[in-house]
Protein backbone atom coordinates (compact mmCIF):
# COMPACT_ATOMS: atom_id res chain seq x y z
CA UNK A 1 0.00 0.00 0.00
CA UNK A 2 1.25 3.51 -0.74
CA UNK A 3 1.30 6.53 1.53
CA UNK A 4 -1.67 8.01 -0.38
CA UNK A 5 -4.96 6.98 1.29
CA UNK A 6 -7.54 5.20 -0.85
CA UNK A 7 -10.78 7.20 -1.38
CA UNK A 8 -12.73 5.12 1.16
CA UNK A 9 -9.98 5.09 3.82
CA UNK A 10 -9.41 7.83 6.37
CA UNK A 11 -6.20 8.88 8.16
CA UNK A 12 -6.23 9.19 11.92
CA UNK A 13 -6.57 12.98 11.88
CA UNK A 14 -9.90 12.69 10.00
CA UNK A 15 -11.15 9.96 12.33
CA UNK A 16 -10.30 12.14 15.34
CA UNK A 17 -12.20 15.04 13.74
CA UNK A 18 -15.25 12.89 12.96
CA UNK A 19 -15.51 11.13 16.32
CA UNK A 20 -13.76 13.39 18.86
CA UNK A 21 -11.67 10.49 20.18
CA UNK A 22 -8.25 11.09 21.76
CA UNK A 23 -5.52 9.58 19.50
CA UNK A 24 -3.81 8.00 22.54
CA UNK A 25 -7.07 6.26 23.45
CA UNK A 26 -7.58 5.08 19.89
CA UNK A 27 -4.10 3.52 19.76
CA UNK A 28 -4.74 1.83 23.13
CA UNK A 29 -7.96 0.29 21.84
CA UNK A 30 -5.96 -1.16 18.95
CA UNK A 31 -2.85 -2.40 20.76
CA UNK A 32 -4.16 -3.34 24.20
CA UNK A 33 -7.72 -4.44 23.53
CA UNK A 34 -7.78 -5.38 19.83
CA UNK A 35 -11.01 -3.47 19.26
CA UNK A 36 -9.87 -1.63 16.13
CA UNK A 37 -7.69 -3.03 13.35
CA UNK A 38 -6.72 -0.20 10.99
CA UNK A 39 -4.90 -0.77 7.74
CA UNK A 40 -1.41 0.64 7.24
CA UNK A 41 0.36 2.55 4.51
CA UNK A 42 3.86 1.54 3.45
CA UNK A 43 5.08 4.28 5.76
CA UNK A 44 3.20 2.78 8.72
CA UNK A 45 0.40 5.36 8.94
CA UNK A 46 -2.97 4.08 10.11
CA UNK A 47 -5.95 4.15 7.75
CA UNK A 48 -9.54 3.56 8.87
CA UNK A 49 -12.62 2.37 7.01
CA UNK A 50 -16.11 3.87 7.45
CA UNK A 51 -16.92 0.74 9.47
CA UNK A 52 -14.03 1.53 11.81
CA UNK A 53 -15.40 5.04 12.31
CA UNK A 54 -18.82 3.69 13.25
CA UNK A 55 -17.22 1.14 15.60
CA UNK A 56 -15.32 3.95 17.34
CA UNK A 57 -18.53 5.95 17.76
CA UNK A 58 -20.25 2.89 19.24
CA UNK A 59 -17.43 2.28 21.73
CA UNK A 60 -17.34 5.92 22.79
CA UNK A 61 -21.08 5.89 23.44
CA UNK A 62 -21.02 2.63 25.40
CA UNK A 63 -18.06 3.58 27.60
CA UNK A 64 -19.63 6.99 28.25
CA UNK A 65 -22.71 5.13 29.52
CA UNK A 66 -20.61 3.05 31.93
CA UNK A 67 -19.73 -0.11 29.98
CA UNK A 68 -16.25 -1.35 31.01
CA UNK A 69 -13.78 -1.47 28.13
CA UNK A 70 -13.23 -5.18 28.88
CA UNK A 71 -16.87 -5.85 27.92
CA UNK A 72 -16.83 -3.88 24.68
CA UNK A 73 -15.56 -6.79 22.55
CA UNK A 74 -18.59 -8.91 23.42
CA UNK A 75 -20.94 -6.02 22.67
CA UNK A 76 -19.31 -5.44 19.28
CA UNK A 77 -19.68 -9.11 18.40
CA UNK A 78 -23.45 -8.85 18.93
CA UNK A 79 -23.92 -5.63 16.93
CA UNK A 80 -26.40 -5.91 14.03
CA UNK A 81 -24.74 -5.40 10.67
CA UNK A 82 -26.15 -2.95 8.12
CA UNK A 83 -24.81 -3.25 4.60
CA UNK A 84 -24.56 0.04 2.73
CA UNK A 85 -22.62 -0.04 -0.52
CA UNK A 86 -19.82 2.52 -0.48
CA UNK A 87 -19.95 5.09 -3.27
CA UNK A 88 -19.34 8.54 -1.77
CA UNK A 89 -17.79 10.31 1.24
CA UNK A 90 -21.27 10.47 2.80
CA UNK A 91 -21.68 6.67 2.91
CA UNK A 92 -20.15 6.34 6.36
CA UNK A 93 -22.73 8.75 7.72
CA UNK A 94 -25.61 6.95 6.01
CA UNK A 95 -24.27 3.67 7.33
CA UNK A 96 -24.15 5.11 10.84
CA UNK A 97 -27.78 6.28 10.61
CA UNK A 98 -28.87 2.88 9.28
CA UNK A 99 -27.10 1.07 12.09
CA UNK A 100 -28.70 3.29 14.72
CA UNK A 101 -32.13 2.64 13.18
CA UNK A 102 -31.49 -1.11 12.97
CA UNK A 103 -30.71 -1.10 16.69
CA UNK A 104 -33.52 1.40 17.49
CA UNK A 105 -30.84 3.36 19.34
CA UNK A 106 -32.12 6.87 19.99
CA UNK A 107 -28.97 7.99 21.78
CA UNK A 108 -26.80 6.97 18.84
CA UNK A 109 -29.12 8.73 16.41
CA UNK A 110 -29.05 11.86 18.55
CA UNK A 111 -25.25 11.87 18.57
CA UNK A 112 -25.03 11.36 14.80
CA UNK A 113 -27.61 14.09 14.19
CA UNK A 114 -25.64 16.55 16.28
CA UNK A 115 -22.34 15.71 14.59
CA UNK A 116 -23.83 16.01 11.12
CA UNK A 117 -25.20 19.50 11.64
CA UNK A 118 -21.96 20.57 13.31
CA UNK A 119 -19.61 19.31 10.60
CA UNK A 120 -21.61 19.63 7.36
CA UNK A 121 -23.82 22.24 5.66
CA UNK A 122 -27.50 21.60 6.28
CA UNK A 123 -28.15 20.94 2.57
CA UNK A 124 -25.58 18.13 2.58
CA UNK A 125 -26.97 16.69 5.81
CA UNK A 126 -30.49 16.52 4.40
CA UNK A 127 -29.85 15.67 0.75
CA UNK A 128 -26.84 13.38 1.06
CA UNK A 129 -27.37 11.62 4.39
CA UNK A 130 -30.70 11.76 6.21
CA UNK A 131 -33.26 11.77 3.41
CA UNK A 132 -31.55 9.02 1.34
CA UNK A 133 -31.73 6.75 4.40
CA UNK A 134 -35.34 7.80 5.01
CA UNK A 135 -36.26 6.88 1.42
CA UNK A 136 -34.22 3.67 1.60
CA UNK A 137 -36.11 2.46 4.67
CA UNK A 138 -39.48 3.71 3.38
CA UNK A 139 -39.15 1.60 0.23
CA UNK A 140 -37.67 -1.47 1.93
CA UNK A 141 -39.62 -4.69 2.27
CA UNK A 142 -37.34 -6.59 4.64
CA UNK A 143 -38.62 -7.59 8.07
CA UNK A 144 -38.29 -4.72 10.52
CA UNK A 145 -37.63 -1.98 7.96
CA UNK A 146 -41.07 -0.44 8.33
CA UNK A 147 -40.49 -0.08 12.06
CA UNK A 148 -37.01 1.33 11.44
CA UNK A 149 -38.48 3.89 9.03
CA UNK A 150 -41.12 4.94 11.57
CA UNK A 151 -38.38 5.26 14.21
CA UNK A 152 -36.28 7.50 11.96
CA UNK A 153 -39.24 9.50 10.67
CA UNK A 154 -40.48 10.30 14.18
CA UNK A 155 -36.99 11.30 15.31
CA UNK A 156 -36.28 13.55 12.33
CA UNK A 157 -39.66 15.30 12.40
CA UNK A 158 -39.12 16.28 16.03
CA UNK A 159 -35.52 17.46 15.48
CA UNK A 160 -36.14 19.42 12.29
CA UNK A 161 -39.17 21.13 13.80
CA UNK A 162 -37.02 22.12 16.77
CA UNK A 163 -34.38 23.56 14.43
CA UNK A 164 -37.00 25.60 12.61
CA UNK A 165 -38.34 26.95 15.89
CA UNK A 166 -34.83 28.10 16.80
CA UNK A 167 -34.65 30.35 13.72
CA UNK A 168 -34.41 34.12 13.93
CA UNK A 169 -37.56 35.01 15.87
CA UNK A 170 -37.41 38.66 14.81
CA UNK A 171 -36.96 37.90 11.10
CA UNK A 172 -39.88 38.18 8.66
CA UNK A 173 -42.21 35.21 8.85
CA UNK A 174 -42.76 33.00 5.81
CA UNK A 175 -45.50 30.38 5.64
CA UNK A 176 -44.72 27.08 3.89
CA UNK A 177 -47.58 24.86 2.74
CA UNK A 178 -47.56 21.61 0.79
CA UNK A 179 -49.80 19.95 -1.75
CA UNK A 180 -51.44 16.54 -1.56
CA UNK A 181 -49.17 13.55 -1.10
CA UNK A 182 -46.27 15.24 0.68
CA UNK A 183 -45.00 13.80 3.93
CA UNK A 184 -44.49 16.11 6.89
CA UNK A 185 -40.75 15.38 6.94
CA UNK A 186 -40.40 16.44 3.31
CA UNK A 187 -42.00 19.77 4.12
CA UNK A 188 -39.81 20.25 7.18
CA UNK A 189 -36.72 19.62 5.05
CA UNK A 190 -37.88 22.25 2.57
CA UNK A 191 -38.50 24.62 5.46
CA UNK A 192 -35.02 24.17 6.88
CA UNK A 193 -33.41 24.77 3.48
CA UNK A 194 -35.48 27.94 2.99
CA UNK A 195 -34.71 29.28 6.45
CA UNK A 196 -31.93 31.73 7.12
CA UNK A 197 -30.89 34.83 9.01
CA UNK A 198 -33.26 37.00 6.96
CA UNK A 199 -36.42 34.90 7.25
CA UNK A 200 -38.01 32.35 9.56
CA UNK A 201 -40.13 29.57 8.14
CA UNK A 202 -43.35 28.29 9.69
CA UNK A 203 -44.50 24.99 8.19
CA UNK A 204 -48.25 24.53 7.99
CA UNK A 205 -49.67 21.10 8.72
CA UNK A 206 -49.92 18.45 6.03
CA UNK A 207 -53.33 18.45 4.40
CA UNK A 208 -53.66 22.24 4.56
CA UNK A 209 -56.47 23.12 2.08
CA UNK A 210 -55.11 25.44 -0.59
CA UNK A 211 -58.41 27.29 -0.84
CA UNK A 212 -58.10 28.30 2.82
CA UNK A 213 -54.59 29.72 2.54
CA UNK A 214 -55.91 33.28 1.96
CA UNK A 215 -57.77 33.03 5.27
CA UNK A 216 -54.62 31.79 7.05
CA UNK A 217 -52.51 34.55 5.51
CA UNK A 218 -55.04 37.22 6.47
CA UNK A 219 -54.78 36.11 10.10
CA UNK A 220 -50.99 35.55 10.27
CA UNK A 221 -49.83 38.36 7.95
CA UNK A 222 -46.70 36.60 6.61
CA UNK A 223 -44.01 38.36 4.61
CA UNK A 224 -44.43 35.67 1.93
CA UNK A 225 -46.26 32.42 1.22
CA UNK A 226 -44.42 29.43 -0.27
CA UNK A 227 -46.24 26.40 -1.64
CA UNK A 228 -44.15 23.28 -2.15
CA UNK A 229 -45.25 21.31 -5.20
CA UNK A 230 -44.91 17.59 -5.74
CA UNK A 231 -45.30 16.32 -9.27
CA UNK A 232 -46.74 18.09 -12.32
CA UNK A 233 -49.42 20.77 -12.19
CA UNK A 234 -52.78 19.55 -13.45
CA UNK A 235 -55.72 21.76 -14.40
CA UNK A 236 -57.35 21.67 -10.97
CA UNK A 237 -54.12 22.52 -9.15
CA UNK A 238 -53.34 25.34 -11.58
CA UNK A 239 -56.78 26.83 -10.95
CA UNK A 240 -56.34 26.58 -7.17
CA UNK A 241 -52.92 28.26 -7.30
CA UNK A 242 -54.27 31.10 -9.45
CA UNK A 243 -57.04 31.67 -6.92
CA UNK A 244 -54.59 31.71 -4.01
CA UNK A 245 -52.36 34.24 -5.78
CA UNK A 246 -55.26 36.58 -6.42
CA UNK A 247 -56.55 36.45 -2.83
CA UNK A 248 -53.36 36.80 -0.73
CA UNK A 249 -51.76 40.14 -0.01
CA UNK A 250 -48.20 38.82 0.32
CA UNK A 251 -45.82 37.57 -2.41
CA UNK A 252 -46.41 33.98 -3.50
CA UNK A 253 -43.64 31.54 -4.38
CA UNK A 254 -43.81 27.97 -5.65
CA UNK A 255 -41.09 25.56 -4.55
CA UNK A 256 -40.41 22.90 -7.19
CA UNK A 257 -37.80 20.32 -8.14
CA UNK A 258 -36.85 22.19 -11.30
CA UNK A 259 -39.21 24.58 -13.05
CA UNK A 260 -39.93 22.38 -16.08
CA UNK A 261 -43.59 22.66 -17.04
CA UNK A 262 -44.45 24.85 -14.06
CA UNK A 263 -43.99 28.22 -15.72
CA UNK A 264 -46.11 27.34 -18.76
CA UNK A 265 -48.90 25.90 -16.60
CA UNK A 266 -49.15 29.16 -14.66
CA UNK A 267 -48.36 31.61 -17.42
CA UNK A 268 -49.46 35.13 -16.57
CA UNK A 269 -49.65 34.50 -12.81
CA UNK A 270 -47.28 36.83 -10.93
CA UNK A 271 -45.38 34.50 -8.65
CA UNK A 272 -41.81 33.44 -7.91
CA UNK A 273 -40.47 30.01 -8.84
CA UNK A 274 -37.96 28.53 -6.39
CA UNK A 275 -35.87 25.52 -7.36
CA UNK A 276 -35.63 23.24 -4.32
CA UNK A 277 -32.34 21.80 -5.60
CA UNK A 278 -30.69 25.19 -5.94
CA UNK A 279 -28.01 26.21 -3.47
CA UNK A 280 -29.26 29.80 -3.33
CA UNK A 281 -32.94 29.08 -2.72
CA UNK A 282 -32.92 30.85 0.69
CA UNK A 283 -31.23 33.92 -0.82
CA UNK A 284 -33.79 34.08 -3.60
CA UNK A 285 -36.60 33.94 -1.06
CA UNK A 286 -34.93 36.76 0.86
CA UNK A 287 -34.81 38.84 -2.33
CA UNK A 288 -38.52 38.16 -2.90
CA UNK A 289 -39.38 39.36 0.60
CA UNK A 290 -37.26 42.48 0.13
CA UNK A 291 -39.03 43.29 -3.13
CA UNK A 292 -35.84 42.86 -5.15
CA UNK A 293 -37.32 40.31 -7.60
CA UNK A 294 -39.54 41.00 -10.58
CA UNK A 295 -42.47 38.58 -10.59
Amino acid sequence: MTDSPQPDLLPMRDVVSLTGINPVTLRAWERRHGLISPQRTEGGHRLYTPGDVQRIRDILRWTANGLPISKVGDRLANQPEVHFQQHSPFDQWRCAVLRACAAFDGQALEAIHGQLFTLLPKACVLREVLMPVWYELASGAASGQRSQWLFLDSFLRARLLMRLQMNQVQAPRVLLAGTAGQAELQLLCHGLLLSGERQRIEVLGCGQPLEELPLVCAAMQPAALVIALQGPINTALAKALRCVQMEVDCPLALLTEGASGTQSALEGVPLCLLDAASGDVADKLSALIAGALDI
